[in-house]
């Protein structure tokens, strides 16, 4: 019975140190004294103790922050950029025998990437084509990741700091801005205003007797006010002689 303890014992000292469990997210992938042997996928797993080592490799899709960058435009204006990559693991084995950390290697090439594309653009079209700088991005870091075997599935361009000196001057110049299309706005009305008062005026002039009601309309808004006034008329004929001596 001793025996057999500890046999058990034994079984146990030598099976035990060769169980995994690989989460559904995670794959293992076996060196077997020291060169590739298999992937596993997940689950309950077995490995053969001290001939055996697993590396656990997270497939899920992971952010990586590009910290911020500085970086000089085609025009000659210095920003700080900074941007988020969206990385993920698709063949296990690549990211663990072709590069020794694939996460720090891609933020690393990542900011590279960033320096290099961003440069080659106007400070407008920084601002204004992040899709397409992202874009660019994506293939360039996407193509060297490849043989690491590593998928970028997306990039993000997030914080584009100006220099102070350029905010104040794009404040100014969106103030500018503003004032034109307030004053073109402005004279817009005023002219259809003048427009409007001269249609009536010569709607006016037109009907027979329409300056005679304007003028009766205009005393009755006078009678209203309870302050003295002397009002002379004139015959409209007798208005009419005159203006044409």
């Amino acid at each position: 019975m001793a025996v057999i303890i500890f046999l058990i014992l034994i079984l146990l000292v030598i099976i035990l140190p060769g169980v995994r469990i690989i989460n559904q997210y995670e794959r293992g992938v076996v060196l077997r004294l020291g060169k590739y042997s298999r992937t596993l996928s997940p689950g309950f797993r077995v490995i053969i103790p001290y001939l055996d080592k697993m590396t656990k490799v997270d497939v899920r899709t992971t952010p990586m922050d590009i910290p911020k960058q500085e970086v000089i435009t085609k025009d000659n204006v210095t920003v700080n950029v900074d941007a988020v990559v969206y990385a993920r693991v698709i063949d296990a084995q690549k990211a663990v025998l072709e590069t020794t950390n694939y996460a720090y290697a891609t933020s690393t090439f990542a900011q590279t990437a960033l320096r290099d594309v961003t440069g080659n653009f106007d400070l407008d079209e920084l601002l204004s084509e992040r899709d397409r700088i992202s874009s660019q991005i994506r293939e360039i870091v996407d193509a060297q990741t490849d043989k690491w075997g590593i998928d970028i599935e997306s990039v993000k361009l997030q914080n584009i700091e100006l220099p102070a000196d350029m905010k104040r001057a794009m404040a100014k110049q969106a103030e500018a801005e503003r004032e034109r299309r307030a004053a073109i706005i402005s004279a817009e009305g005023e002219k259809s205003a003048a427009n409007a008062v001269a249609e009536a005026a010569h709607m006016l002039a037109q009907t027979p007797g329409g300056l005679n009601i304007r003028t009766l309309q205009t005393l009755e808004k006078i009678s209203s006010d309870p302050s003295q006034k002397t009002v002379i008329l004139l015959p409209t004929d007798l208005t009419d002689r005159f203006g044409k001596h």
